[in-house]
């Protein structure tokens, strides 16, 4: 999904967070999760080991990115704002800390943190807030880190796909700038009060077609739209992308947009 700062989209950005409640289980079942080398790259890039971190992973979702930091080891607490959301994400991972509440005004003392993660969630906090919250709540020396899936435009059908996507949302809602594919960095609007490093990993995932359009149905630009169109262009895609892939198995090819800043 792509995130702009047009006072459009901040002012539909509340009600698209919350399009993903009505979709929690889809969420989770579809949704990519992420590639070690994204892990290795965040322990590289902020200095410590996710071992016994102190770490916040806010805007979790379903658990997603916690159930990994988890397993490298991050004493982790899951800070989820939305109940449909967070009643997945208890279910899958009943023995994690989780904290209702959001990264515009984080629950958690000052310098109690180690790292504070964003995967896929930056892009719904106010920025002028969350940013002084997660430099108040991280201790010195603390890292934020952001990420984001973004799909492959390299990849010749992703980048067809895409395409597809712009056209439908504009015929649809007359969006020029909406897909369900990601954006990369320079549209995250990260502010200057942290000095931001950069990665880009790349990696793939093989899932069944039906599995992909779940993937794609479960973006908030779809979530919102409503039931008719969605079918619509997910039926076309179905048959499009079955030419494609006769085996019944799609090649979904990412690059995980990643961002660490040392505080």
């Amino acid at each position: 999904m792509t995130a702009t700062d047009s006072p459009e989209h901040a002012a539909a950005r509340p009600s698209r967070a919350l399009s993903f409640e009505g979709a929690a289980a889809q969420y989770a079942a579809a949704r990519p999760g992420y590639p070690a080398a994204l892990f290795d790259a965040v322990e590289e890039l902020a200095g410590l080991p996710l071992h016994g971190a102190r770490t916040l992973d806010v805007g979790a979702g379903t658990g997603i990115s916690t159930r990994r930091l988890h397993d490298r080891g991050a004493r982790v607490v899951a800070v989820e704002p939305g109940p449909g959301m967070a009643a997945e994400l208890r279910r899958s991972l009943p023995h994690v800390p989780l904290v209702r509440g959001d990264g515009n005004s984080l629950p958690f003392a000052p310098a109690s943190a180690d790292l504070i993660t964003y995967a896929q969630s930056w892009h719904w906090t106010d920025r002028a807030r969350s940013t002084p919250e997660a430099l108040r709540v991280l201790r010195p020396g603390g890292a934020l880190a952001l990420w984001w899936n973004v799909s492959d435009h390299t990849v010749p059908w992703v980048a067809d796909q895409d395409t597809r996507l712009r056209h439908f949302f504009r015929d649809e809602v007359g969006a020029e700038d909406e897909s369900a594919h990601g954006a990369p960095a320079r549209t995250r609007g990260l502010l200057p009060e942290l000095a931001f490093e950069h990665r880009r990993i790349p990696w793939t995932r093989r899932v069944a077609l039906t599995t992909h359009l779940d993937n794609l149905g479960s973006h908030s630009a779809f979530l919102v739209l409503g039931e008719e169109p969605t079918r619509r262009f997910l039926a076309e895609e179905r048959e499009h992308l079955a030419r494609l892939f006769p085996d019944g198995t799609v090649e979904e090819a990412y690059v995980v947009d990643l961002n660490v800043a040392v505080r």
